[in-house]
């Protein structure tokens, strides 16, 4: 099972995962939002152990940026005692809020509460279109029966479209998951990486009817084109 643990406390951060590999877990860490969101991209943790005072970015900010795309289990934790952090957290899309200090066992048995409830099966692993198929549990993609090299920024940006499949994904939304907050205005990233995806998966790359532009708001994958 595999943790990321986000604080921006170097000695949490190393207590933490001393603690966390004692008991046989894989250990991630990051101690801001930005690479805290890449790891989870990267990494696919299982559970996610957030604070929430974090250098560039409000914890609250890698909750919604997470919940982007995916279903992991993520617990609060932080020094702040208020109801209404709280509140703000778990409405966020948190599945729970431990207070500093807390105990080992403590955090452990919510860890595994959390583990008991989250669904580990992938909700769509592999996703076919008329035209190429993105198997997400194996971060490949074929077409015609042939892998399709993607980059890593190029699959970053078609995981997250596929998992939202259907759904108008923003262009603020793709920036900050697949750059950081610091490029959620440089949309000319977009369309660059787009017409890259376009030319390798689309049939007619001019004309896509898997990869659609909402002009002026952001993409849309359609599978079933």
């Amino acid at each position: 099972m595999r943790i990321l643990v986000v604080d921006d406390d170097a000695q949490i951060l190393r207590a933490m995962r001393i603690n966390l590999r004692a008991r046989g877990y894989e250990v991630d860490t990051a101690f801001d939002g930005t690479t805290a969101l890449r790891a989870a991209a990267q990494n696919q943790p299982d559970v996610v152990l957030l604070d929430l005072g974090l250098p560039d970015m409000e914890g609250g900010e890698v909750i919604e940026g997470l919940r982007g795309w995916t279903s992991v289990p993520i617990i609060v934790l932080s020094a702040r005692h208020s109801a209404s952090e709280k509140v703000r957290s778990l409405d966020a899309g948190a599945d729970d809020y431990v207070t500093k200090p807390f105990g080992m066992d403590e955090l452990l048995a919510r860890i595994r509460a959390a583990q008991r409830r989250s669904v580990h099966v992938e909700e769509a692993p592999v996703v076919a279109t008329a035209t190429f198929v993105v198997d997400l549990g194996a971060k490949r993609v074929t077409r015609e029966g042939r892998e399709i090299r993607l980059t890593p920024t190029e699959w970053h940006i078609l995981e997250v479209l596929v998992r939202n499949a259907g759904r108008l994904v923003s262009q603020r939304q793709l920036l900050h998951e697949v750059w950081g907050p610091a490029y959620q205005s440089e949309t000319n990233y977009l369309r660059v990486y787009m017409a890259q995806l376009r030319r390798k998966l689309e049939s007619d790359p001019a004309r896509p009817v898997h990869l659609i532009t909402e002009a002026g708001m952001g993409y849309r994958f359609d599978p079933h084109t």
